[in-house]
């Protein structure tokens, strides 16, 4: 394993797998710190990890705490994460200032991009990845230029709802991003199965997605493979139902005033008021789902790897 940038730290667990090429999994933290309340963020944060052990892989949750970027963090340290203060909400951008006043914070989908990809890590699993802006086509997430940059497999159910999903996948595709849809020809609308845009390609299997991202890095491609699961039937919520409350939801912002990074942690806590906390099921079924997923994908991508080595 190459020497790792000064403020990186590995959990002994996660750097015995790396360093044996075993299966592992990052996972983000600004779903803890930021988009889940309590006590549910803390008890999805434990679940996750059960998932992707018991799915054969090795858990590698990712996050700031006291200047060091933890790469597999123990349970007390996904707590004291929890309970900072200040908190971040760490992207590209904000890793330099928070290492160096030695503070802590969440690592959304592009920051854990950049310490997984840091630390050797080909998957990651997460909720839904940032997107275009409603109203606000400048406002473009961090996190589609990263995945444009770093070469994982990232799980997700799409992007989440409150944004533009077709400018979304637009910025993707102009990134050369490729999309597939694990058994679904649509684009999920993260708390509903379809946005009704079809994606690229459809996979059915894990190892599908472990040999197309393969071949896709085998030709010198430096874009991660953003791999589009449904949210399970039984959570998933109606797609009007859900825009209703998401046009709400975006009004209630605007007139408080509600801006930058604040708003997407604003929108999925006032939607998830709105439908009765409907949405905040169908938010951990689908983590969980996804963390599943991703460790099986972990599993047959080292298969794939010790194959083409052998």
């Amino acid at each position: 394993m190459n020497q790792l940038p000064f403020a990186y730290r590995l959990s002994p667990e996660v750097g015995r797998a790396i360093e044996s090429n075993a299966p592992v999994v990052a996972l983000e933290t600004t779903v803890i710190t930021h988009g889940l309340p309590e006590p549910e963020n803390l008890k999805l944060a434990r679940d996750m990890e059960v998932v992707v052990r018991n799915n054969g892989a090795t858990p590698a949750t990712v996050g700031v705490l006291n200047g060091h970027i933890w790469v597999g963090m123990s349970e007390e340290q996904v707590q004291d994460l929890a309970n900072s203060t200040p908190v971040h909400k760490i992207s590209r951008r904000d890793f330099g200032f928070v290492i160096a006043r030695k503070e802590s914070g969440g690592t959304t989908v592009a920051g854990t991009l950049i310490a997984a990809h840091t630390a050797g890590i080909r998957v990651l699993a997460t909720g839904g990845i940032g997107g275009v802006h409603r109203g606000a086509p400048f406002d473009v997430s961090a996190d589609l230029h990263e995945l444009s940059r770093k070469p994982l497999i990232l799980v997700c159910a799409g992007a989440k709802s409150i944004l533009d999903l077709p400018a979304t996948l637009e910025v993707l595709e102009t990134l050369g991003v490729p999309v597939i849809g694990y058994q679904t020809d649509y684009f999920p609308a993260f708390y509903a199965r379809s946005s009704g845009i079809p994606v690229q390609v459809r996979a059915e299997t894990p190892g599908e997605i472990a040999e197309i991202a393969a071949a896709h890095w085998n030709l010198g491609m430096k874009s991660a493979v953003l791999v589009a699961v449904p949210v399970p039937n039984d959570k998933a919520l109606p797609e009007q139902e859900m825009e209703s409350a998401i046009m709400q939801a975006l009004a209630d912002a605007s007139e408080q005033k509600i801006h930058g990074k604040d708003v997407t942690p604003f929108l999925l806590a006032r939607v998830s008021v709105l439908t009765g906390r409907a949405s905040l099921q169908a938010n951990l079924a689908l983590l969980l789902n996804n963390a599943k997923i991703a460790a099986n994908i972990a599993g047959e991508f080292h298969r794939t790897s010790k194959r083409a080595a052998a």
